[in-house]
């Protein structure tokens, strides 16, 4: 397959092209990072790992822990807020195996910024300045870093925050290219990416609002990122690298996926998924992903009213092949 043009490093490990799918929790488990890998993604981020100790025993992180079969680099995001608990945490999942530790400090969600973690700790420089030099000290191993651009319009400092994970030791850094009070909506800041990746010299990755393969040029030519980071838009959507890949490539826009080959690679999805959840769990974690694929079929809503109504992961395949091919 065709790669798009930049190479990225970080630390020895040489990322096969500079298409990433970002961290998203309860989204981007083993099984999916596996598949996006396998159609075209070049590296890949755990969902976040709580740093605090106390949450390892609990059946959820040690899902987001198993790596079992994944391509490397392994790459484990943490978050915490407390600078002797995320270096602690940092070494803990290097000793379980991760080969690169990444820091959340973008994610928006309320529950995370309450708690002065995620990118409600934009607000707090010299704390930001802390984490990441006590982290980087803490393992050997590379540590990347994703921020947004500021926590509110007011307040913007993604370039004085970039600056001082350059000064700290960070290897690479994604920026998502909206506040934390923006959320997920409206148009991403690729001047704000742009301006971050004029005033560092370690590789800068861009992200948000990323869902097609001419989006993804317009948003490498815009910003002069090293590489894209790619989330919701991979949702029941991980070809989508294979068809950046493509287009980066040749210039030409790839054709769209047939229903066959939708349910194709959302059946191998399945499997996998199903067997690491375990049937307990599986069928109801499944539902979102099925939704995302079957988001642009025909018979799209039919579809996800039966898989909604099975209650097994047979009966799920049985109602989504019904569907799809009566």
């Amino acid at each position: 397959m065709p790669g798009p043009r930049q190479e990225v490093q970080i630390g020895p490990y040489f990322l096969k092209n500079s298409l990433f799918l970002a961290p998203m929790a309860g989204v981007t488990d083993r099984p999916f990072r596996s598949l996006c890998k396998r159609l075209g993604a070049g590296y890949a981020v755990s969902e976040m790992i709580h740093a605090d100790a106390r949450f390892r025993t609990t059946r959820k992180t040690a899902l987001r822990l198993d790596h079992r079969g994944e391509g490397e680099p392994i790459a484990v995001q943490i978050l915490g807020a407390d600078t002797k608990v995320m270096a602690e945490a940092a070494r803990y999942n290097v000793e379980q195996g991760a080969q690169i530790i990444d820091i959340n400090m973008g994610c928006p969600a309320k529950k995370v910024c309450n708690v002065a973690a995620g990118s409600a700790l934009l607000k707090d420089e010299p704390l930001v300045a802390r984490i990441l030099e006590s982290v980087v000290r803490a393992v050997e191993a590379p540590v990347t870093l994703k921020i947004r651009t500021g926590w509110d319009r007011h307040r913007k400092n993604a370039v004085r925050i970039a600056q001082l994970a350059e000064a700290a030791g960070i290897q690479m850094l994604t920026v998502h290219g909206r506040t934390r009070a923006c959320g997920f909506m409206g148009e991403a800041e690729y001047d704000t990416i742009a301006e971050v990746k004029s005033r560092v010299r370690i590789p800068v990755v861009a992200n948000g609002v990323i869902t097609t393969p001419e989006k993804a040029k317009q948003v490498l030519d815009a910003t002069k990122a090293d590489a894209i980071m790619i989330g919701r838009g991979a949702q029941g959507r991980p070809w989508l690298f294979a068809k950046i890949a493509h287009y980066l490539a040749f210039g030409v826009s790839p054709r769209t996926s047939t229903p066959g080959e939708i349910y194709g690679i959302l059946r191998e999805h399945l499997e996998e998924h199903y067997a690491f959840y375990g049937e307990e769990t599986c069928v109801k974690t499944a539902r979102k992903h099925i939704a995302w694929y079957t988001r642009d079929l025909p018979d799209g809503a039919a579809l996800r009213c039966a898989v909604n109504m099975a209650t097994t992961a047979e009966a799920q395949l049985a109602a989504i092949e019904r569907v799809m091919f009566d």
